[in-house]
């Protein structure tokens, strides 16, 4: 492995929507600082994002629009490699063998599929349905050590290491490694600003639900100011925030922006009402996000750029898949090409 005094790292995130600010809290701002420590390599999950019909000239927009994101918010090319999923050839291929080695009863168990497919099951794409093998074949193609996840990831993160154990046992080897999971700051976990039961999502039809890493600061500072509380003043202990999902989401926002935890929040804040207590949040959030929103402008106006950091990136990807996936089909009993 390269870098063999670091563990690597996998992580994607996929180009469908805007990107948001629980995007960037929960996970992209983590990424940067795993940078210094972890081998990283990151990806724009295009192949993941068909599991749903995507318009091809959205899809390639959002594509640039995610890979400039990523570079503004301070992922480095020079230390990370960052590319897009299709790129890598060795993704697709590896995900069928997974098909191959996954049992659909370890499928059947997958929350995430339930939850979105619904009551349309049937109409689902299989795609859908075998997304965790893909996402095991994004992790293993390049032997992983770790994984930075959310809670709402670790089935998927089990399913990976269940097919990697497989793999290993039905060939008696030691091919794959089983991967850990690195859980991400809880108190990062961003909820809508609408409703503070749910996670911001690309997919909520108000956009008065997520703070886009695209919003001017005057969108934001609207969103902040709309955004669903109680009328009770803000509690200086954070227990009392249990029964007020809402104002708990907003305390949590300002915590995770200004690194600080809840706790201090609540207390600096005690008493205040929250049309004070938004506006502080507001100005906040666009001092944090502006640089980002600035950087991702000037990177989009010349996608050229964007796309040959992502094309290098693609081949410093490719270079580690390759003789991964060569030793893989020896194990398997593929003829070589």
């Amino acid at each position: 492995m390269g870098n063999s005094q670091k563990s690597r790292i996998y992580s994607a995130v996929q180009p469908t929507g805007s990107l948001h600010l629980g995007n960037y809290l929960g996970a992209i701002r983590n990424w940067v600082h795993l940078q210094s420590e972890y081998e990283c390599i990151y990806n724009i999950a295009d192949l993941h994002a068909i599991t749903e019909h995507q318009d091809p000239k959205e899809l390639r927009n959002s594509t640039l629009s995610a890979a400039a994101c990523l570079l503004g918010s301070g992922i480095d090319p020079g230390k990370s490699i960052l590319f897009v999923q299709s790129h890598v050839s060795g993704h697709a291929e590896l995900a069928w063998i997974f098909n191959c080695i996954s049992r659909l009863g370890w499928l059947n168990r997958m929350t995430q599929f339930k939850d979105k497919a619904g009551k349309n099951r049937e109409n689902a794409s299989s795609g859908l349905y075998v997304y965790p093998n893909l996402m095991a074949a994004d992790i293993l193609l390049y032997k992983a050590t770790h994984v930075p996840v959310g809670e709402d990831q670790r089935q998927h993160l089990e399913l990976c290491r269940d097919i990697a154990q497989s793999f290993n046992s039905q060939f008696d080897v030691q091919t794959f490694p089983l991967v850990e999971p690195l859980i991400l700051d809880v108190a990062a976990r961003v909820m809508s600003l609408r409703d503070g039961t749910k996670k911001m999502s690309k997919s909520e039809l108000s956009d008065l639900s997520r703070i886009n890493l695209t919003d001017t600061p005057d969108e934001i500072k609207t969103k902040i100011r709309k955004a669903r509380t109680d009328s009770e003043p803000l509690s200086g202990d954070i227990a009392n925030l249990e029964t007020r999902p809402e104002a708990k989401n907003l305390v949590g926002i300002y915590a995770a922006l200004a690194n600080k935890s809840a706790e201090e929040i609540c207390a600096e804040f005690e008493g205040a009402q929250f049309s004070r207590f938004k506006d502080d949040l507001a100005d906040l959030t666009v001092a944090a996000l502006e640089p980002i929103t600035h950087e991702m402008s000037s990177l989009l106006k010349d996608p050229a750029h964007v796309e040959k950091i992502l094309l290098e990136g693609a081949s410093r990807a490719n270079d580690l898949a390759v003789p991964i996936l060569d030793e893989i089909r020896h194990i398997m009993g593929f003829l070589r090409p």
